[in-house]
């Protein structure tokens, strides 16, 4: 099981109050007594996954879109998995699980927030009538979620912090305004790269390149500040200047709210043959005068709610490895503001595929950044030439309505 969560630097917002709530927001929802937030455990999508506290991260999976469903009540859409809480089985019984579910609008489905002293709130069930608690007072990360009969205890009270502007959207859209880019809660050098086995958690702190690592951001032939094999997983970490040669994975990996503050040689690089798959979820990179992902293995790439700003490209299929695969990626709600050059350098002659869902560019009035630019690859170490660019149904996937332009 990969367990999710950090300690995170708590963003000095106003917290809303029952008559303040935006519905266009998304908000964090922290626990008085425990100081930490309503989760969806483990990062689940499905059906009936728990509902957990855990410490504030301001992950997707931590973000929560009121939804009016009418008669001052809401559902609450996870940002994440696009599904609403509910209690379980529509109970009325004091200690009823709290989980996801996918929106159906039913009355288990629906909260009223009723106000408490001191900025904090309430969430009423419409169908119990009874209120949203941590499970027995407890402090514990990954602590139950639960309904119960009030009786004003701190664990029955939240406060709803913004964190981001919202989306009409389900699905766990993202919506055209990026979340706020983190404060590192410390920073640590690094000589030697740090091999990671399993899930490395960096609970938000900065990393960056020192000694053998501590050299020119664009150097070529760097080594990687994290070397993460086959199976393995890297969250909540952000990566300072100098980032050598900032991420590799060997096979299937997982990056999960990685933040690059000042991109090195690339940002990420994967490896690997047969058909891993790779996942960057959350996070974003910034000031990348060349590649932010560069893929040289085999497989397929996922990168989803994350953001770019000022890049040459965003993912780059290598042109000339030794070893050519059909490589894939695809981009879900993802944030790209100029400059950039490009989203995505694909090989047609090799079975590359680039798909594109809810994306956002900002500030390219002229449309002149290119989201899926062909080339013609080979295995020589030559520069690959181009071969046109632009949507088409087998290489290029999307329409002009997976794109967004904002200023």
């Amino acid at each position: 099981m990969i367990v999710v969560g950090c300690t995170a630097v708590v963003m000095n917002t106003p917290a809303a109050s029952a008559a303040t709530v935006d519905t266009s927001a998304w908000y964090v929802l922290v626990n008085r007594h425990s100081g930490q937030a309503l989760d969806v455990y483990d990062l689940a999508t499905h059906d009936g996954a728990r509902i957990a506290q855990w410490p504030r991260n301001d992950g997707y999976w931590q973000q929560w879109q009121f939804v009016d469903s009418g008669g001052g009540y809401y559902r609450l859409r996870s940002r994440h998995s696009g599904k609403v809480l509910e209690i379980y089985e529509w109970s009325t019984a004091n200690l009823a699980p709290a989980v996801q579910w996918t929106d159906l609008n039913g009355a288990n489905q629906q909260w009223r927030l009723s106000d408490v002293a001191g900025g904090y709130v309430q969430l009423v069930n419409r169908n119990s009538n009874r209120v949203l608690e941590v499970l027995n007072s407890s402090t514990a990360n990954g602590a139950d979620v639960v309904q119960y009969r009030n009786l004003n205890g701190n664990n029955q009270q939240w406060q709803l912090v913004r964190v981001g502007g919202g989306s009409s959207g389900g699905g766990g859209g993202g919506g055209t305004t990026p979340p706020s880019w983190p404060n590192a809660t410390g920073s640590q050098a690094v000589s030697s790269t740090i091999r990671v086995n399993g899930t490395y958690d960096g609970g938000m702190r900065r990393y960056y390149g020192s000694g053998a690592l501590g050299g020119s951001s664009q150097e070529e032939g760097q080594d990687a500040l994290f070397d993460l094999p086959a199976g393995a997983t890297l969250q909540n970490v952000i990566l300072g200047s100098p980032a050598a040669d900032g991420i590799h994975c060997a096979g299937t990996c997982t990056l999960r709210n990685v933040w690059w503050e000042d991109v090195g040689e690339d940002a990420a690089t994967f490896r690997g043959s047969g058909s891993p798959t790779f996942l960057v979820d959350g996070g974003g990179a910034r000031q990348a005068s060349d590649k932010v992902f560069q893929h040289n293995g085999a497989g397929t790439l996922t990168v989803r709610n994350f953001q770019f700003q000022n890049i040459g490209t965003a993912y780059r299929s290598c042109g000339n490895c030794s070893t050519q695969y059909a490589r894939h990626v695809v981009f879900q709600n993802i944030w790209v503001t100029t400059p950039a050059n490009r989203l995505a350098g694909i090989n047609t002659n090799y079975g590359d595929t680039a798909s594109f869902s809810g994306v956002t560019i900002r500030n390219d009035p002229n449309r002149r950044v290119t989201v899926c630019q062909k080339y013609v690859g080979n295995d020589d170490g030559d520069e690959p030439r181009t071969n046109g660019s632009g949507a088409d149904s087998t290489y290029c996937r999307y329409t002009s309505s997976n794109i967004t332009y904002v200023n």
